[in-house]
């Protein structure tokens, strides 16, 4: 049972390869740093290969036939991706699913004031996160401002090397005794998560200068006002790009591997497909960090009506066929694990943990305990699996959330099942998950690309 490291099996053009795809990810996760952006890139890479907005299809009345490719999107944040294959669609179709929101911190909707001349912004955590993690570090500012006009403008601030960062402060340690003596759940408070943007005064201004100075700034650059943040989604990530990590580069540290690191191959085995027999998807969605709920989480009915349209759009309709092809379907819920750390042992259990190097990473089950919350797949659909990544020689793990009653966590998997689909959930190893910054194996993202590619074109 004992799992070789993926790096073996590859001699040095092969371990180009792995360095290539990972540069390649790199890059979209240095770009990528919101749901939004994800969406217009994934859009971006779609449209290249050949794939058509669903709803102009709809609108042009198009007939769909084996080899068509269509994506839909919702409201920028969530989109489906489907290459349809030679069965019909009744029969069921081979879906990888992942999110693309991460742990963040949000502004606020009125979130500018000022505070001992300094300009602050105030936010509102998003996800599970430790916070005393995002203080002392710089942030970059993400998102969108919708204004009355009509228009929307993008935001992207803190990226650029000539740009200015952000950030929040810390407690110097001299006067940090009482601090230090919290729960660490309480050293750093969601409400003390405030935002240093500022700290010269307009001139003439005697009533809050700094924050008039501040909004004097945005009014030039972006042409918003301070209203205008009542309509905003702007997220406060950690700035610059992902990096390479470790003296050999074999691993990647960056902000949002979770779950990008598993939304990116995903996307990309899709993309790679040539006339599938089975219609094949990529699901990437919204909110999965705070309960998959919303118009744009996988709670919503998003999904199964651009199923619907697609069958409408391929054949004869009827609610029944949608009803089969979901229940008919196969998923893998791409969804990061916890990595092993030897700082940190205890919490895990050894013979069941994900590791470095051992390749996609497949969680039979998830959620807390004795298993609540959790999608536990059918012994029958995971030997299935085991036996089309053992042919095309993909590495694999079996893993667990750390210890029975440690903790535990969960993904979009259970909710798929609700449709009667088989599900399990697979994906790539991650240390720091949560924290700003995470690490990952590439070899583990490039094996993620290929239990994909082969999941899709196989099951």
């Amino acid at each position: 049972m004992e799992r070789k490291n993926a790096w073996l099996k590859y001699d040095e053009e092969g371990r180009k390869t792995v360095f290539e795809f990972s540069e390649r990810y790199r890059r979209f996760l240095s770009r990528c740093k919101t749901e939004r952006e994800c969406v217009s890139q994934v859009i971006e890479d779609a449209k290249a290969a050949g794939y058509e907005d669903l709803n102009e299809v709809v609108a042009q009345g198009k007939t769909l036939k084996p080899g068509d490719k269509v994506y839909c999107a919702i409201m920028g944040k969530s989109i489906a991706l489907f290459h349809l294959g030679e069965r019909p669609l009744e029969e069921g179709m081979n879906i990888v699913g992942a999110h693309i929101d991460s742990p963040r911190l949000d502004l606020k909707q009125n979130p500018l004031y000022e505070d001992g001349n300094l300009a602050m912004f105030e936010t509102h955590y998003y996800g599970g996160v430790k916070k005393y993690q995002w203080v002392a570090l710089p942030l970059a500012l993400h998102g969108v401002v919708a204004k009355t006009d009509g228009t929307t403008v993008s935001v992207v601030l803190g990226e650029d090397p000539g740009d200015p960062v952000i950030g929040i402060s810390d407690l110097l340690p001299h006067l940090g005794r009482t601090q230090m003596a919290k729960n660490a759940e309480k050293v750093v408070e969601g409400e003390d998560l405030n935002i240093l943007v500022g700290s010269i005064p307009l001139e003439d201004e005697e009533k809050e200068p700094v924050k008039k100075r501040i909004l004097e700034i945005l009014k030039e650059k972006y042409q918003i006002s301070e209203e205008d943040f009542q309509s905003a989604e702007l997220e406060a990530v950690p700035a610059g790009e992902a990096r390479d990590y470790g003296l050999d580069r074999s691993m990647l540290i960056a902000y949002g591997h979770d779950d990008r690191v598993c939304a990116y191959p995903s996307y990309q085995a899709l993309l790679s497909l040539e006339a599938p027999r089975k219609t094949c998807v990529c699901l990437l969605v919204d909110k999965e960090e705070i309960g998959s709920v919303g118009a744009t989480g996988m709670q919503s009915r998003f999904f199964e009506n651009a199923v619907a349209e697609v069958i409408n759009c391929a054949e004869e309709y009827s609610e029944l066929k949608v009803r089969r092809a979901l229940q008919n379907s196969c998923m893998l819920s791409s969804d990061v694990s916890a990595a092993f750390d030897p700082n940190y042992p205890d919490v895990m259990e050894k013979n069941n943990s994900a590791y470095f190097g051992k390749g996609l990473t497949f969680n039979k089950y998830t959620g807390s305990r004795g298993k609540s919350g959790s999608n536990d797949a059918n012994a029958e659909y995971i030997a299935r699996i085991r036996r089309v990544l053992d042919d095309a020689d993909v590495s694999y793990q079996t893993a667990e959330l750390g210890k029975v009653d440690q903790g535990g966590g969960g993904t979009i998997a259970y909710i798929l099942a609700n449709y009667g689909m088989e599900v399990i959930d697979s994906g790539v190893a991650v240390q720091n998950m949560h924290a700003p910054y995470e690490v990952v194996s590439k070899v583990d993202i490039y094996e993620a690309y290929r239990g994909y590619e082969t999941f899709l074109r196989e099951i």
